[in-house]
């Protein structure tokens, strides 16, 4: 009987190297790839869904895709396990993705899942007494193989059964990516742009904003985690935030993503970036975010300048004086 594993595929080096080890065994292998906000991974069509997508193509495998949504959020701002070095709860990432894996098993005919994982390659979710808390954790003790480092693991019931043989596992441990290049050369994989993976829970620089939606919002929604990526951020009120374009591709972006009752900005008067303001919307506060807009602007200070708001298919121009030099701008900056 053919059996058949579900791979979890971000598209990387090492997930790519565990399904194509699995086929090699003439396993059968079904893939199960998450979209997050907070993937850094930029390819071709940008986001390590296209990539995992490609790798699904080009091995000639079902895809299926999924969204972390709302619920992961909310594992994001209380985590268990806590978080690594900046806002990356690994270990309950980690948990979360297998438990939604496993629900899906039944669904897909698999047998067992496989990962990418690397024993000893992350410093938090990939140590040996972790990688057995997700296990337990997430309900797949036996059913959990890690085809790169499995001979460092006690045997799973896929090796047990016979479904896969072990010696034709690998032996992989740490950081260094040399034995999977060198594996990808012998099992002829090719393009592979995100090697690593990127999470902006790691950065440092995303952090205080990630914190900031999360002190801030009434909800929480994926979609202002995604334009975390997007702009210059700025906070003018409790439940109120400009965020402004950096280029032409930024303009467009905000003004797409932008919701019936937020306000975009322009200065009516010359180039100017987008800007638009989300959240709690008063005059006051559409007065300061166009304030600091004009920082962005060719317009003289000390001029009144004409700023053009749209605001639920509605269009006004709004007189605002130009007086903020970037001492008062970094004052709001997030």
């Amino acid at each position: 009987m053919k059996r058949k594993a579900l791979a979890l595929l971000s598209g990387g080096l090492d997930s790519t190297l565990a399904v194509k080890v699995m086929l090699e065994q003439g396993i059968e292998v079904e893939a199960l790839n998450f979209t997050s906000p907070f993937c850094t991974c930029t390819g071709k069509n940008a986001g390590c869904k296209s990539e995992a997508s490609r790798v699904a193509e080009e091995l000639q495998i079902p895809i299926k895709v999924m969204n972390k949504g709302v619920e992961y959020l909310e594992i994001v701002k209380k985590p268990k396990h806590g978080y690594g070095s900046g806002m990356n709860p690994c270990i309950d990432c980690r948990i979360f993705l297998l438990r939604k894996a496993k629900e899906y098993l039944a669904e897909s005919g698999a047998d067992f899942i496989i990962t990418g994982e690397v024993l000893g390659q992350r410093p938090m979710s990939q140590r040996r007494d972790s990688m057995r808390l997700i296990e337990r954790e997430s309900g797949l003790e036996g059913l959990l193989l890690r085809p790169l480092s499995a001979k460092h693991f006690t045997p799973t019931i896929p090796e047990q059964e016979g479904w896969v043989d072990r010696e034709k596992l690998l032996g992989i441990t740490g950081r260094s990516r040399k034995e999977q290049m060198q594996l990808a050369e012998e099992l002829d994989v090719t393009n592979y742009p995100c090697p690593a993976g990127g999470c902006l829970l790691t950065e440092p620089s995303f952090v205080s904003k990630i914190r900031d939606v999360f002190d801030h919002a009434d909800q929480l929604d994926p979609r202002d985690f995604r334009l975390l990526k997007i702009g210059r951020h700025f906070r003018v009120g409790p439940r109120t935030k400009v965020i402004i374009g950096r280029n032409e591709a930024d303009n467009l972006t905000l003004e797409n993503a932008a919701q019936p009752g937020e306000a975009l900005l322009r200065w009516a008067d010359g180039s100017s970036p987008m800007g638009v303001v989300t959240g709690k919307i008063e005059p006051e506060l559409l007065e300061t975010a166009a304030k600091i807009l004009l920082r962005y602007t060719r317009a003289q200070p000390g001029a009144t300048c004409s700023i053009k708001v749209v605001q639920t298919e509605t269009i006004s121009l709004m007189p605002v004086v130009h007086e903020f030099d970037d001492r008062r701008v970094e004052e709001y900056r997030i």
